[in-house]
């Protein structure tokens, strides 16, 4: 009876998923949760494009996929002039410049997915009857977001960061600039006064930085969920942050209560 009671007891806890993830290097941290969450009796369902670089089929998961404009060759080419861009010198006028024509070609084609995806009828049809317990999904791409607002949905948001420091303001969590180092900076926890300056005047091109890169997901999800959405409404919804984050590797910042770090994740995949 007992063995019996605690098989039930196994099968009352294991829910259903829905996973959306974002690409590349953000895909193999997450697909080691998914594998987990899978040994452990849940139902993965994951959604991603027919295109992609590393997201692919598994046995630990269901993988539905849905057509993109765009080919292989096109989205390699991408990503590889972005990391060029990432590990090149230069003034900050110059990175600047580079960052914004990068961010903007990746932000295309991430939105282009993100509205193939929700204009395939049948497949958002089949989401809607799944009946999901919560979704999954790493924001610095909001599909995931819209999709988790649209079936009314607890989410978890799974990332490294989002730019701009949009996920301190969705937390409302601190962000201090006389101590919390702005990336790219180079900067530590202990600045000068001209050093905090420095910080703070950091935030300035951040702005239109991610008013490009973030306004399409709010015209997406207004026109999708028929309803006026801010890119802020979105991230506001998480249950949920687990961050990426190792305080070992990583200067201290504030955290909030749904703010879980979870560093050692990248160490998992081989």
């Amino acid at each position: 009876f007992v063995v019996l009671l605690l098989s039930l007891l196994g099968l009352a806890a294991a829910g259903k998923l829905l996973v959306v993830p974002v690409d590349g290097s953000h895909w193999l941290s997450m697909r080691e949760v998914v594998d987990i969450l899978r040994q452990r009796g849940h139902e993965v369902v994951v959604v991603a494009p027919e295109v992609t670089m590393r997201i692919k089929p598994s046995k630990n998961f269901v993988m539905k996929m849905y057509s993109v404009p765009y080919t292989q060759e096109d989205l390699k080419k991408e990503f590889q002039a972005f990391f060029h861009f990432s590990f090149e010198q230069g003034c900050f006028l110059e990175r600047f410049v580079k960052a914004y024509q990068g961010i903007k070609r990746i932000t295309n084609f991430g939105v282009s997915s993100c509205g193939h995806l929700l204009q395939n009828k049948e497949l958002i049809r089949y989401l809607e009857e799944s009946k999901f317990d919560a979704v999954l999904t790493d924001p610095v791409l909001l599909c995931g977001a819209i999709l988790a607002k649209h079936l009314s949905l607890p989410a978890v948001y799974f990332l490294r960061g989002i730019p701009c420091g949009l996920d301190f303001d969705a937390t409302q969590c601190p962000r201090p600039p006389s101590y919390v180092p702005r990336g790219f900076t180079q900067l530590t926890d202990r600045m000068s006064f001209l050093q905090r300056v420095k910080n703070l005047l950091h935030d300035i091109p951040d702005i239109f930085l991610c008013d490009f890169a973030f306004q399409p997901y709010s015209k997406l999800a207004s026109e999708f969920l028929q309803r006026e959405v801010t890119v802020q409404d979105l991230l506001r919804q998480a249950s949920v942050w687990l961050l990426r984050s190792e305080f070992v590797l990583e200067y201290p910042r504030p955290l909030m209560p749904n703010m879980i770090p979870i560093g050692g994740v990248n160490c998992a995949h081989k």
